[in-house]
């Protein structure tokens, strides 16, 4: 007698014991809850209707024969898509700013700390190339450089690092171009806590709350003074639960910035970088500033 295939239906004159009912479309010999085999049999799946996994998975198109650049493109299309939910993170929690929406902003920033530090363990695949393995498919980058990420540059816009400059390799890609040059002129995460602390009757200088935000912002004493004041009252209030998540949020840029800093180096030393940079120069630089600078020298007179 030929036995039912898994995606005949049961025997309806079977039964399953109580509480462990038989998946629909498996056979009564299969383990209970197995997932039904037919969905998807005719076309896509649900999963990846929804989660896109074929596009995804057939974006990779190597240009050298080395094995080492798949892994390359991979980790730093990864990098994209964490760039691309840490700004849809910073972009939630401005907005509560401006709603005085004090839970709503915390449970973005918290969430995207976990993405800063999945965002940074990507560096791990890259960071012991040797030269030599880097210079197997580095050619293939051509003026390619990380610093042309349109999506990285409107993360660093939220924190404050503005400067139109920075727009100019994009102007021929019209969407990517309009999204950054609309990043540039708007407030960052910075400016939105400053002026909900503002609107708190914190003494924020108005010449900070009235300043152009497409410009890079400049550390203020007045504002150091208020956070200095914030963090010497009450550790249970919410203001400094913000200030610290904050702080959270600076220190795994930082940290972000010197694992670039160490993997460049280990892979090509003091060598000029793609896409004309300064390599290893202009990275040790960036790894020396804060984000959100007045948290962190405000903590010298607490």
């Amino acid at each position: 007698m030929s036995q039912p295939s898994p995606i005949d239906p049961p025997d309806r004159g079977s039964t399953a014991p109580a509480g462990c009912p038989i998946a629909a479309g498996t056979a009564e010999s299969d383990p209970p809850f197995a997932p039904d085999l037919r969905i998807g049999s005719s076309s896509t799946t649900p999963y990846e209707d929804y989660v896109q996994a074929g596009v995804l998975t057939h974006l990779q198109h190597p240009l050298s024969d080395d094995p080492g650049e798949m892994v390359f493109l991979v980790t730093t299309q990864v990098m994209e898509l964490w760039f691309t939910v840490i700004v849809h993170e910073w972009r939630t929690a401005a907005e509560a700013l401006r709603r005085d929406d004090l839970p709503v902003v915390m449970e973005a920033l918290r969430r995207s700390t976990y993405e800063l530090e999945a965002l940074n363990a990507a560096w791990k695949p890259l960071a012991r190339l040797t030269p030599a393995q880097f210079n197997a498919y580095r050619s293939a980058l051509g003026e390619g450089s990380g610093f042309q990420s349109a999506m990285y540059r409107r993360m660093e816009f939220l924190l404050g690092e503005k400067s139109a400059s920075m727009l100019v390799p994009h102007r021929g890609a019209p969407r990517e171009h309009a999204e950054l040059e609309k990043a540039l002129q708007e407030p960052s995460l910075w400016d939105e806590v400053l002026r909900m602390l503002a609107r708190r009757g914190w003494a924020v200088p108005e010449a900070v709350l009235q300043r152009d935000p497409a410009q890079r912002y400049e550390p203020d004493p007045a504002v150091e003074a208020v956070w200095a004041e914030i963090y010497a009252g009450s550790q249970e209030s919410e203001l400094v639960r913000l200030g610290e998540v904050l702080t959270d949020v600076g220190e795994l840029i930082r940290r972000w910035r010197n694992d670039h800093l160490v993997a460049t180096w280990r892979a090509m030393g003091a060598k000029m970088g793609t896409g004309g940079s300064a390599g290893v120069a202009w990275l040790e630089k960036r790894a020396r500033k804060n984000v959100f600078p007045e948290l962190w020298t405000a903590r010298s007179h607490v």
